[in-house]
């Protein structure tokens, strides 16, 4: 697909995502591209980042749904422009019969370059929203808590 302004770079990868086709969504990526995910998996170029959203869409969000809520475009220059995305994530694959997970706000980093006439990505990353929260606290079992500093103040 041909993408002539930036921001088609989170269009198409929703598109992709709802059609649970992991070659699309790699096709908007260079070939030596970098992906964080919200757990802080980083793959390293297209192949990889084909191959965990190939197994993603198949086994973790095979019935998800993804909508896009807002975009934002930032020019860096005529050839090179970051873009935010606010993402939805429904109907998450759940692990158990007795806890289906809940709707997912996430908030995508697509760095986008322009090559020829066509937009791609050069890397991405994507973290978990949590409304109202400040950071994490790491617990002594290893787990995280979203957490607000806020209610701590004297």
């Amino acid at each position: 697909m041909n993408r002539t302004l930036p921001e088609q770079i989170a269009e198409q990868f929703v598109t992709a995502w709802n059609q649970y086709d992991a070659k699309q969504l790699a096709a908007l990526f260079v070939e030596d591209a970098d992906f964080v995910n919200v757990t802080g998996l980083w793959w390293q170029n297209k192949a990889a980042i084909y191959q965990a959203h190939d197994y993603g869409l198949r086994v973790i969000f095979n019935q998800s749904h993804l909508e896009l809520k807002r975009t934002k475009v930032r020019y860096l220059t005529d050839t090179i422009a970051t873009v935010h995305a606010r993402i939805r994530l429904s109907k998450q694959t759940a692990l158990s019969t007795n806890e289906a997970p809940q709707i997912r706000n996430t908030l995508f980093l697509f760095v986008t370059q322009k090559i020829d006439d066509c937009w791609f990505c050069v890397a991405a990353q994507n973290v978990e929203v949590q409304d109202g929260k400040e950071t994490f606290i790491k617990k002594e079992d290893g787990s995280f808590e979203a957490v607000n500093y806020g209610k701590f103040k004297k």
